[in-house]
């Protein structure tokens, strides 16, 4: 992403950039939005560098600024969701089901691991903070009020102490104690538990055979890749499948126009990923769909397809605008 005016600023805010990026991004649900508070922050910041004469630690105060520019946009706003949020029951595997679509900013959006992981965290650090942007666990915390948003990131991902949100929010120990007890209780009901994963050696052959079946578009090979009730959804569009021989239906469908496609491995949300190219009418092929997987149990649990419909996606995140 373009960094624009923020190309000038001073160096000791720019290094923070990336975490802060990773914050803003939990705290909206796309990378995008989170690009844009960051961008605001880091204004606001340099704005006012000449009075901060450290009055506290640099990096706190950019986290200040960023939660106040973080809950300024959320203010108002519906939460962003995945489409398995919004039905509680799958779809048909046939096209009529593309009918309902909505706007962009309906959905939590996709953000790769290269934008928000810190280059520099151990191991295990790295886990917590890569399972801490998956898919579900992102939409998930959408179901929090903003303050709650804040506390419950702040506490349980990038560990500050209850008396460093509190003086961060201007609020108590006790209140932010409280806040993230609801907070919690309110992610576990919505399935957004830290559970950190990391991905088997015995998954990179899953995900090799993956790509070997889609891009020969084997769709028998490709759907015993996955276990018998994986799910898959592709936002804009609200429908979602269940089921292994419904997502191979789709395929062979509606889908069939991705035949001859390419994938090319990506990291995304803490997942593995593929950036998908169509065939395109002068030879080349344009982009179509960031997949981002869950792997369980030697298959494939579920499939997110983030389709760039108007060529903004993989422009937004920095990706090939062709393959050749």
């Amino acid at each position: 992403m373009a960094l624009g005016p923020t190309d000038q600023l001073d160096p000791r805010l720019l290094e923070h950039r990336r975490e802060l990026t990773g914050y803003c991004y939990r705290m909206l649900g796309s990378a995008f939005d989170a690009d844009d508070a960051v961008q605001e922050t880091l204004v606001r910041a340099w704005r006012g560098l000449a009075d901060f004469e450290g009055r506290s630690a640099l990096r706190s105060w950019l986290y200040r600024i960023a939660t106040n520019v973080c809950l300024d946009q959320l203010s108002g706003r519906q939460r962003r969701a995945l489409p398995m949020d919004l039905s509680g029951s799958p779809w048909q595997p046939v096209e009529a089901s593309l009918a309902a679509r909505r706007p962009g900013t309906a959905w939590v959006e996709p953000v790769l691991d290269r934008q928000v992981l810190p280059e520099d965290a151990d191991p295990a650090e790295r886990a917590v903070i890569r399972e801490s942007i998956r898919l579900a666990f992102i939409a998930a915390l959408q179901h929090l009020p903003p303050r709650q948003r804040a506390v419950l990131i702040l506490r349980e991902v990038l560990r500050w102490k209850a008396d460093e949100v509190a003086q961060l929010l201007d609020s108590t120990v006790a209140s932010v104690n409280s806040a993230l007890q609801r907070a919690r209780a309110t992610l576990a009901a919505a399935g957004g538990v830290l559970d950190p994963r990391p991905l088997d050696p015995d998954d990179q052959d899953l995900l090799d055979r993956y790509v070997e079946a889609f891009e020969r578009y084997d769709i028998d090979a490709f759907v015993r890749l996955l276990h018998e009730d994986a799910t898959q959804h592709m936002p804009p569009f609200e429908m979602w499948l269940r089921g292994a021989s419904d997502i191979g239906a789709w395929m062979v469908g509606p889908g069939s126009a991705c035949r001859d496609s390419v994938l090319i491995r990506v990291d995304a949300n803490g997942s593995p990923a593929f950036a998908q190219y169509k065939p395109s009418q002068d030879g080349g092929r344009l982009p179509w769909a960031l997949h981002e997987l869950e792997v369980s149990g030697g298959r494939i649990a579920h499939i997110t397809s983030f389709l760039d419909l108007d060529n903004g996606l993989f422009r937004q995140l920095g990706l090939p605008a062709r393959v050749d």
